[in-house]
Order: structure tokens, then sequence, then C-alpha cells
């Protein structure tokens, strides 16, 4: 079949974006270069990879899992199984948190770290921008942390990786903490079945309606944040003010910043100390 066939023929069952960026894979064209082979005919064997790709994504399987990775704020970075897939909202996260680091810190030598990795996606591109900073990350999955080392490589960035709880002492203080914690609330029903059949339960669900990490996370700021410090969430829609109550608990004389995603939800906190 040719390439414009098999265009036609993802169609009928994936988006029009969904059936380009499989056929780029299979092809090893990207989806621009698609289009000007349109004519060229596709191997067999890479036909039938193709058709059973398709029948894997309408049965709810992640398109990003059988590809192998994603593109995040420019950087290849790999996904499967054992990590989250990264999400536009978290590529909105780490382009505020450039900013507001920008304008917070006089210095360009700061200690940042990533609480809960996953792929490194927050701390691969934390590392990029501040070059001259130490970026830390710290993940409790082995197979998580393996694969974060894996894209740090690939994208030739020097990060200090620790299989480690993030509701510890982290040995040293730092100037940014910044974390896309589990924050769904167990037992909860609004999680899309794609994501609950295949995304790691580890890193999507935490206790005390979702907050548990949060709140171990600033009850050990004047161990673990520097005097002048920031901490950056990535919120549930629905944890805002509960975030705001733990700031005031924890960090009483701290400013609280509370934003909002392009769905206009609540998405984001920015704890200046």
């Amino acid at each position: 079949m040719k390439i414009e066939d098999l265009i036609i023929e993802g169609k009928k069952h994936l988006s029009s974006n969904e059936a380009k960026m499989l056929l780029a894979y299979i092809t090893g064209y990207d989806t621009l270069e698609l289009l000007l082979h349109l004519d060229e005919i596709v191997d067999i064997e890479k036909v039938k990879e193709y058709k059973k790709m398709i029948e894997s994504i309408k049965n709810n399987y992640p398109i990003q899992y059988l590809i192998g990775d994603v593109n995040f704020l420019g950087n290849k970075i790999k996904v499967n199984e054992n990590v989250l897939i990264p999400r536009f909202e978290t590529e909105d996260l780490v382009n505020r948190s450039i900013s507001y680091i920008k304008e917070y810190f006089e210095k360009e030598d700061l200690d940042i770290i990533d609480l809960g990795t996953g792929s490194g996606c927050i701390a691969i591109s934390l590392k990029k921008e501040f070059s001259n900073s130490v970026v830390d990350a710290l993940d409790i999955s082995e197979d998580a942390l393996d694969l974060a080392k894996s894209n740090a490589i690939d994208n030739n960035v020097d990060i200090n990786f620790s299989l480690k709880d993030m509701c510890g002492d982290l040995n040293k203080k730092y100037d940014v903490i910044i974390s896309n914690p589990p924050y769904i609330e167990e037992g909860s029903n609004e999680v899309e079945d794609i994501v609950l059949k295949n995304e790691p339960h580890l890193a999507l669900f935490a206790s005390n309606n979702g907050l548990y990490f949060y709140e171990e996370i600033l009850k050990r700021t004047n161990i673990n944040l520097k005097d002048k410090g920031m901490i950056i969430f990535e919120i549930g829609y629905n944890q805002g003010e509960s975030l705001r109550q733990l700031c005031n608990k924890y960090l009483p004389n701290a400013k609280f910043v509370l934003e909002q995603d392009m769905s206009g939800k609540n998405r984001f906190v920015f704890i200046y100390k």
C-alpha cells in the first residue's frame, strides 16, 4: 500500500494527527516528510505493524507508549508504562517556572530538585535552561529512574538522580523544589479509562484527598528549602484552596500564587519563601 492509502486507512479509526504519527514512526519519516512521499509503497510487514498499532489504540492503549517517546518542550523524552505520559499542562508548568525563577533569583547557579521525576522531563528541561545550576531528581520507582537517566543522557544533560521517597529529608537545602506528584484522590471516578488502565498508579493516586505528598513536602520546607526559595507544584483542579491552607499552615509568611491552565482550571501553585 502507498503512504497516502495508509493515511486514509488510519483516519477511518484514528484522528488525522494520530494516523500520521503512527505512520511516521513506522516509516522513519517525520509527519511533514510523509506528505512528500505519498506515492511511496510501504513494505507489507510495516503495513501489518501499522494496522496492529491502530487496533491497540482502538483498544485504549496510549499512542505515546506505542511510539515510545514524546516531544516535551523540544526535547525527545522516551516513555513507557513505568512513567506517566507528559502532558501539555506540565509543559506549561515548566515554561512558567522558568520565567518566575529568572525573575525571583539574581544568581544563575541554583540548587534545583524535581521530586517524583518520572520520565525526567521536568528536570531535563530545567537543566537545559539553567545550565549553571545543580539539578537533582528523585523517584521511588527504580524503573522510572532508569528511564529518566537514559533520557538525560539522550538530551546531553547532567542530572543527579536518586532512588528515594520524596517525603523524606533531602540532605541539602534547595533554591527551587518542583514537583508534579501523585495527586488524584484514591477511589476517584474522574480518571479517564485509558489512563487508569495503562499509566502507573504509583504516580497517579495519593491519600488524604490527593493532598498527601503536598503536605509531606511542605512540612519539611524549613529543612529542605533555603531562606529565599521557591516551591512549585502542579495540582488537581479542585485542590487550590486546600494547598493555600497547607501553605498558610507550614509557611505562613510565604507568598502563595495559584494559577490556571489554558482551560481556566486551577493547575499551578508557586510559593515564594
